[in-house]
């Protein structure tokens, strides 16, 4: 963990916070959620997290404020998994498959030679479902309107792109790059070059520049420094549920996650052992 514990930061002053997001969480959702539990005037973030990635996102409070543009432009480390032989809209599990392409034919080989193109400086458009600014408008709320629109190009580096397990359809990595890469897009453009389709199915932020989500502090932990609220202070907190996929426009991920559920539950009746019969008295 930090050097620092939360109880010794000034947050009104200055701090830069290391927070592990949770899945399903909005960049947004976590701001909000750390400036009203702590009642912070000034706060921000440095680099937003999709809402199905977890880990390293840093908070900005008071006058540290002034080095998130110095933050973001650091480069960036990630950890993940991709599903060859099948693509979405969005290029991860935020919408449900769109197409279904064979991939068992792929060797381990083939695979990782189509990473090495991926390597340097390269020219990558970035999903539809994205922040990106489209005449004014965020580039997910036309596509969760179920619009068209065409994204520019631009240009990245992915310093490092390694292949950590490869489990067919699955396959883990590892991915240094610079500020701006999307690694959904990655996923797209690899899934392309196989000629099978691929998707973004987790992504975990694990540095940004010399900051490490080892050193984060879990969302609970910041929220327990919550200061009581002065008696007949405002109204009284209305608590979120800690996972709002559907205020995320997450409905393909919630679906997902109630069939594993439902799934999971009925594996669980069929093993449980059967109740001995009674004996005739």
């Amino acid at each position: 963990m930090s050097a620092k514990t939360l109880a010794e930061f000034d947050f009104e002053t200055g701090e830069v916070l290391l927070l592990d997001k949770p899945l399903t969480w909005t960049s947004f959702d976590v701001v909000r959620k750390v400036k009203n539990a702590l009642r912070i005037k000034k706060i921000g973030h440095a680099g937003t997290l999709d809402p199905l990635a977890t880990g390293l996102l840093i908070l900005c409070t008071g006058r540290k404020t002034k080095e998130i543009d110095l933050i973001q432009a650091q480069e960036k480390e990630y950890t993940g998994t991709f599903r060859l032989g099948e693509t979405t809209p969005s290029f991860d599990l935020e919408t449900a498959v769109d197409m279904a392409r064979p991939y068992a034919h792929l060797t381990d080989e083939e695979i990782l030679a189509a990473t090495l193109p991926f390597v340097g400086t390269i020219q990558q458009t970035p999903p539809l479902f994205s922040a990106v600014k489209i005449d004014g408008k965020r580039a997910y709320e036309i596509a969760r309107n179920g619009q068209e629109a065409e994204i520019k190009s631009k240009t990245v580096e992915i310093k490092i792109f390694e292949l950590t397990r490869i489990a067919l359809p699955e396959i883990d990595f590892r991915v240094v790059c610079s500020k701006g890469t999307y690694i959904r897009s990655l996923a797209r453009d690899l899934g392309v070059a196989l000629g099978c389709g691929a998707h973004l199915t987790r992504l975990v932020r694990t540095r940004i520049g010399e900051y490490r989500v080892e050193d984060a502090f879990s969302l609970e932990a910041i929220q327990a420094l919550r200061p009581p609220r002065p008696e007949g202070e405002g109204r009284p907190r209305i608590e979120r549920p800690r996972t709002a996929p559907n205020r995320a426009g997450l409905q393909y991920y919630a679906a997902l996650q109630a069939d594993a559920l439902a799934a999971k539950e009925h594996q669980a009746t069929e093993t449980a052992p059967a109740a001995p019969e009674s004996s005739p008295e």
